[in-house]
């Protein structure tokens, strides 16, 4: 079967392999409760519609997908975004960046009660 080498397949492959050299622990309560809590898009508060997980520290630039870095985004925010550094975006869209942070904060440290991180394992 021949490779595809079209610019999709290439990212695609790359996107693969970044994934699974980290380890994401992101788990579907989680996931549940964090997107109960923002109640829509974090960035633009759009609530119609599917949410996708965005890495608020994209995994190009070393994110995960952790209960610590995800925010739940609609679908055009999170294309637009793609792999910019959050705040930088946020202000070339006007969109309202001390909110979100100050609500991210808050949000973050709620679940991160809630949901307690594992013990790390012993050397």
């Amino acid at each position: 079967m021949p490779v595809d080498r079209s610019r999709r397949a290439r990212a695609a492959r790359k996107r693969r392999r970044r994934m699974a050299r980290v380890d994401h622990d992101l788990d579907a309560a989680q996931w549940a409760a964090l997107t109960e809590a923002w109640g829509g898009c974090a960035y633009c508060g759009a609530a119609d519609g599917a949410l996708q997980k965005d890495c608020v520290l994209a995994l190009s630039r070393g994110g995960r997908y952790t209960l610590d870095n995800v925010v739940p985004a609609c679908r055009s925010c999170n294309a637009s975004k793609c792999n910019d550094e959050v705040t930088g975006w946020m202000r070339r869209k006007r969109l309202d960046e001390r909110t979100f942070l100050l609500r991210h904060h808050e949000i973050r440290a709620a679940l991160l009660e809630r949901f307690p991180a594992p013990p790390e394992p012993s050397p």
